[in-house]
């Protein structure tokens, strides 16, 4: 239901306004008395333990004239603190009646007709506490304690209700305290008799500033104009953000509908235009890719193929007839035939690393056993090149990687060090720790990598001296297998110039990760 802005705005408010002034004005009629009336009780519960702890810590019969006027001015300060009126009488009883036989007047020092009043008036109560109610109606016992006792009373003479307190002190001296009950009505009706004249002026003030302040209600429209202006110039993040059951909040919604249909109409053509061109994108990348690899597998496998095919039909013509020349035919074949093997293996391997075939199974395992293993397996390596290992081996160094790719990746490591080892011929074998990660690292005498080259040497089938590699029969997919491992492992490895040689070194977890 369409409501009228200026008109909800001056009605809520009002109501807001009257209800508030209301509910004000009933909790003080019903509330406060009772309220003020159970507070008055606390301060003269306070003002009598006040008191009979100050008689306790002192012998009245033992005070000088100057203790005993020390022990007033402590009185007159409870008394002016919590504004009451206080007297201090000492009792005396009669030993034969046991009733008061006399009462002297110990503070304040009042006129003999104020005594004798207050005398009286006490002595009824006195006398209440002794013979049980002697009072008339004007008298209300509200608290009766071990030690005093509360009165509501209304003093005719005056005209005025009191608060009265009756107790027994120390000894044979008592303690009367009157407290003044009748400001609280006189309070509440005038504190409501404020509140309604307020009330009315404030209700009549604020509905005329409500109707001022509504005519700001047109700011809306305005800005609902300009958000169609910016959906007119297809820009569709603009919203209507308030929450309305008004005109305005119906139109607002209507343009976030409109503009939410026209945002997702768009953005499903677009979507399908980029979808199309990322296709697009795609099958050229997969195109060279495909082309690159088919020349590089050409061009890998064209000269084992043409020495095999070369000798093959060497063998065929019966070129040489005597036994060793066909041996020697034979041993080539086979071992160009084995490189063409080894290679195709070895892409299989980094085919499925690359396309995430190759799951990692991490166990716990002595790194240092997979060095000492692989480093044993090329021993005679070693010995034909004539080079000089060096592997200090240590404590056992555990870490947590897949075994068999860990194994293999050293593996990759020492065939490129003997394959390229020079100058001195000597190869290192290190493991560090660093960080929580054990580094094993590969360090070869020889040329160093041109430092142009070391981004490359980690791509499929790149060679930095491809006639060396030619003549050990290397294809260049050895450190790509490496790096496929380590990223699978999500570890850091690399490769550093030294000036006598060529450091490559990876890194595995010493701890489980949590």
């Amino acid at each position: 239901m369409k409501q009228s802005l200026r008109l909800r705005l001056v009605v809520i408010s009002a109501g807001m306004i009257i209800l508030s002034v209301v509910i004000c004005w009933i909790m003080n009629l019903c509330l406060l008395p009772g309220f003020y009336e159970r507070s008055k009780k606390k301060q003269l519960d306070s003002v009598y333990e006040q008191t009979a702890e100050l008689f306790e810590a002192n012998e009245w019969d033992s005070l000088t004239a100057d203790g005993k006027n020390a022990v007033y001015d402590e009185v007159d300060k409870i008394g002016a603190n919590t504004g009451v009126t206080m007297y201090i009488m000492e009792v005396k009883i009669n030993v034969q009646t046991g009733l008061v036989s006399n009462v002297d007047y110990l503070y304040p020092s009042i006129s003999d007709r104020a005594k004798n009043k207050n005398k009286d008036q006490f002595s009824k109560y006195v006398m209440f506490k002794q013979l049980g109610n002697v009072f008339d109606d004007k008298y209300e016992l509200i608290k009766e304690t071990e030690n005093y006792e509360l009165y509501k009373v209304f003093d005719e003479q005056i005209g005025s209700n009191y608060i009265d307190l009756v107790g027994g002190l120390e000894g044979s001296f008592w303690i009367y305290v009157r407290s003044n009950y009748q400001g609280i009505r006189e309070s509440a009706a005038i504190s409501n008799e404020f509140l309604a004249y307020a009330g009315i002026g404030v209700t009549i003030l604020c509905v005329l500033i409500m109707i001022f302040v509504s005519n700001q209600y047109t700011k809306p429209i305005l800005a609902l104009a300009r958000l169609a202006q910016r959906m007119e110039e297809l820009n569709f993040n603009v919203r209507y953000e308030e929450n309305r059951r008004d005109e305005i909040g119906v139109l607002g919604h209507s343009m976030n509908s409109l503009s939410d249909k026209l945002q997702e109409t768009i953005l499903e053509l677009k979507t399908a235009n980029n979808e199309l061109q990322l296709d697009l994108q795609r099958r050229s990348e997969q195109e060279q890719m495909r082309q690159e690899f088919l020349a590089n597998v050409s061009h890998e496998l064209k000269t084992p193929i043409a020495l095999i095919q070369g000798y093959a039909e060497g063998l065929q013509e019966n070129v040489n007839d005597d036994p060793e020349s066909r041996d020697f035919y034979c041993e080539v074949i086979v071992d160009e035939a084995d490189k063409m093997n080894k290679m195709v293996k070895r892409l299989l391997s980094l085919n499925q690393l690359e396309f995430g075939n190759g799951q990692v199974h991490l166990e716990h395992f002595d790194v240092q056993e997979v060095i000492k293993s692989v480093l044993a397996s090329s021993e005679i390596l070693f010995r034909q090149k004539e080079i000089t290992l060096s592997f200090n081996e240590s404590e056992p160094v555990y870490v947590w990687a897949d075994e068999y790719m860990t194994e293999e990746v050293v593996m990759n490591y020492v065939s490129n060090a003997v394959n390229h080892t020079g100058g001195e011929r000597i190869i290192e074998v290190k493991i560090q720790s660093v960080e929580g990660h054990a580094r094993v690292s590969v360090f070869n005498t020889g040329e160093k990598i041109p430092e142009g080259e070391i981004g490359k040497i980690w791509n499929k089938f790149y060679k930095v001296d491809k006639a060396r590699t030619r003549e050990y029969g290397g294809n260049g997919i050895g450190l790509s297998i490496v790096k496929a491992i380590m990223e699978a492992h999500n570890q850091r490895f690399g490769v550093k110039n030294y000036d006598n040689g060529v450091e490559f070194w990876f890194e595995l977890d010493e701890k489980a990760e949590n």
